[in-house]
C-alpha cells in the first residue's frame, strides 16, 4: 500500500510540512498580547483582561451571525497595532506562533491604512511589520523550525488608498513584500473600482491576488479574473454557484470551467467560510467537492484569533470531514507552493527538499 494513502493522526498532521497563503496578521493576535499592549496604551474597551475569556470572546463574537459583532473584534486588534514596537511584536508572535504549527512557508496580509490612526506612514507600518517577520525567522530557527514569511499589503475597497498601497508593493518587493490584494467589504464595492490599479500592477510585474467571491457572487469572482486578471482568488467559495450538482455527473459553467482549467487557485479558509455562512457544517463546505472536481483548492486560515484555529485545526477536520489522507493534504501543500509569490526555484526548493521528503517520512511511520 502507498503509505500516502493512509489516514493521517492528528499527531502526524501537527508535523506535516504546511504552506499558508491567507492568513491576516490583524486577525491572528495572542490574546494575551492584546491585553499586555491595552494596558500599556490605555486602552480600555476590552471586553475581558483574561486571555482565555478574551479568545473565546472572539470566536463567540464571529460565530453571532452579527455584522456589527464581528466587525467589532477588529476594531480592539487594530486599536493595539498602532505603535511601531507593537506591530514588530505581533507580527514577529504570527511567525513563531506559524512555525510551531508546522507552517514553513507564510504568506501574512495587512492593510497598512488601518494602522496609521496614531501618526505613523504606511511605509512604517510595511517596515515594522517586516521587522517583525525577519525576527519571528530568527526566533522559530532558535527553535528548531524553519519558515519563510512574506507580505501580502491589501487596499481597502471601500477607501481611496490602493494606488498608495500596491504603490508600496513595488517599493518593497525585494524586502520581503510578495503581492497585493484587497480586502473589505465585497457588496457594493466590486474589484473593477480598482482596475487601475490592478493595470499598474500588472505593468510593474507584481503579484496580486483578491479576495472574491466569499461573501457575493460569480459576478465578483467574474470580475477579478476577467477584468482585474487576478493570480488566485481569495476564498472563490461561491465558484459553487456556476456547478451544477443536480445529475449524476456534476456539470461546470463557464466561468468554473475557465478557473478549472486555467489552474487559478482558490484561497480557501474552512473555518472562516462557514463563519460568513458558505456552508452549514464542515461536512458541507465546498471544498470537499471542489477538491474531487480537482480545482487548484488551498487551505487556509484566514483569521486565526476569530476562528481559534491554526493550519493543524484545518486540516484535521478535513481528514475528518472528507477522509483526506496523506496525499490530499499533500497535494493542497504543493498546491499552495506552486501559487506562492516567491520566485519559482525557490516554490521548488520547498517542494522537493521540505515538503516531499517529510510527507513520506511521517506518512511510513
Amino acid at each position: 500500500m502507498n503509505n500516502l494513502m493512509k489516514i493521517p493522526t492528528q499527531e502526524q498532521i501537527k508535523r506535516l510540512p504546511k504552506a499558508l497563503l491567507h492568513d491576516h496578521l490583524d486577525g491572528g493576535l495572542r490574546p494575551q498580547t492584546i491585553i499586555d499592549i491595552a494596558d500599556e496604551i490605555g486602552y480600555t474597551a476590552l471586553p475581558t483582561k483574561d486571555a482565555e475569556e478574551l479568545g473565546n470572546w472572539f470566536r463567540e463574537a464571529c460565530d453571532s451571525g452579527s455584522l456589527v459583532r464581528y466587525l467589532e473584534t477588529f476594531s480592539h486588534t487594530i486599536a493595539v497595532m498602532q505603535r511601531p514596537q507593537d506591530i514588530v511584536r505581533v507580527a514577529r508572535e504570527c511567525v513563531v506562533d506559524l512555525a510551531r504549527d508546522g507552517v514553513v512557508y507564510a504568506e501574512v496580509r495587512g492593510a497598512p491604512e488601518l494602522f496609521t490612526e496614531k501618526g505613523l506612514t504606511m511605509s512604517d507600518v510595511v517596515e515594522s511589520t517586516l521587522e517583525g517577520y525577519r525576527l519571528g525567522e530568527a526566533e522559530a530557527r532558535a527553535e528548531g523550525r524553519e519558515i519563510r514569511v512574506v507580505s501580502i499589503l491589501c487596499g481597502m475597497r471601500q477607501n481611496e488608498r490602493s494606488q498608495e498601497v500596491a504603490e508600496l508593493v513595488v517599493k518593497y518587493r525585494d524586502a520581503g513584500v510578495a503581492g497585493f490584494d484587497i480586502a473589505g467589504p465585497e457588496d457594493g464595492y466590486p474589484p473593477s473600482d480598482q482596475q487601475e490599479t490592478f493595470e499598474y500592477l500588472r505593468r510593474e510585474n507584481a503579484h496580486f491576488t483578491i479576495h472574491a467571491g466569499e461573501a457575493y457572487g460569480l459576478p465578483s469572482i467574474w470580475e477579478a479574473i476577467q477584468l482585474c486578471g487576478a493570480e488566485r482568488l481569495g476564498h472563490g467559495v461561491h465558484i459553487m454557484d456556476d456547478i451544477d450538482l443536480t445529475g449524476s455527473t456534476p456539470k461546470l459553467g463557464r466561468l468554473a470551467s475557465y478557473i478549472r482549467d486555467r489552474r487559478v487557485p482558490l484561497e480557501l479558509c474552512p473555518t472562516s467560510n462557514l463563519q460568513t455562512g458558505a456552508a452549514e457544517s464542515i461536512y458541507e463546505h465546498p471544498i470537499g467537492k471542489l477538491g474531487k472536481l480537482r480545482f487548484r483548492i488551498t487551505v487556509n486560515t484566514d483569521n486565526r484569533l476569530m476562528s481559534q484555529t491554526s493550519m493543524t485545526k484545518e486540516m484535521v477536520q478535513l481528514v475528518e470531514a472528507f477522509e483526506w489522507n496523506f496525499q490530499d493534504l499533500q497535494r493542497v501543500t504543493i498546491n499552495a507552493l506552486k501559487s506562492a509569490f516567491i520566485p519559482f526555484e525557490e516554490r521548488l526548493a520547498i517542494i522537493e527538499n521540505v515538503v516531499k521528503p517529510a510527507f513520506a517520512e511521517i506518512a511510513a511511520e
